[in-house]
């Protein structure tokens, strides 16, 4: 079943897109043009008229340079940073942090609130039970973390034969394999990731499995 990417409460993407794009000097033809998304469907969702997919997410953060994790923050701040400040921090709660869900995941980002990351952060919580649910193998540039925090998974990649991973166990691997991480056993499994590869390379190559919600 197709899950529906699902923002907190208080997050609204549409409304940040909309200062995003007018901070930028963008009219929405333009908006739409480096989003490959039609005018209609961006104006909607900057009113709130209309959610969009995890694909259509991913167009977005990609078209207009904009941190996924950063279209479920607060709508402010929008302008682009033009260079990573020394002696930055970010604290998240426990419970906080975007959280987008997918078919095989859901991600939910810490330190959402600093752009330009050198590692990328994300906690999953790995709902695929199976290689065959969880479907084609993920792959992007850079290296990986992986570090168990709730139950076992099964680490999958077009390399080596499939390992369970435990609470306490942890992998470090060349992310441009393919690979999958796969909940095992009855208890929920929650992983914790780290990616080196840039925000943008993240954002198109994240398992994309989503639908639109009128």
């Amino acid at each position: 079943m197709k899950r529906i990417p699902k923002p907190g409460v208080d997050n609204n993407p549409g409304a940040f897109l909309r200062e995003f794009r007018i901070a930028n000097g963008l009219t929405l033809a333009e908006a739409s043009r480096k989003t490959g998304l039609p005018v209609s469907t961006l104006s909607k969702v900057e009113t709130g008229k209309m959610s969009l997919s995890y694909e259509k997410l991913v167009k977005v953060s990609a078209g207009l340079g904009i941190d996924i994790a950063q279209l479920f923050s607060a709508a402010a701040s929008v302008a682009p940073v033009t260079h990573v400040p020394s002696g930055r921090r970010s604290i998240t709660l426990a419970g906080a942090g975007p959280t987008i869900e997918t078919a095989a995941y859901t991600y939910t980002y810490p330190s959402a609130d600093l752009l330009n990351k050198r590692l990328n952060p994300m906690i999953l919580n790995v709902a695929a039970r199976s290689i065959e649910e969880f479907g084609d193998l993920m792959r992007h540039p850079g290296e990986e973390y992986a570090f168990v925090i709730q139950g076992q998974c099964e680490f999958h990649s077009d390399i080596y034969a499939p390992s369970v991973l435990k609470v306490g166990d942890s992998i470090y691997f060349d992310a441009s394999m393919g690979h999958a991480y796969v909940a095992v056993g009855q208890e929920p499994c929650r992983v914790l990731c780290i990616c080196s590869a840039k925000d943008s390379e993240l954002k198109s190559n994240l398992h994309p499995t989503g639908s639109d919600r009128p």
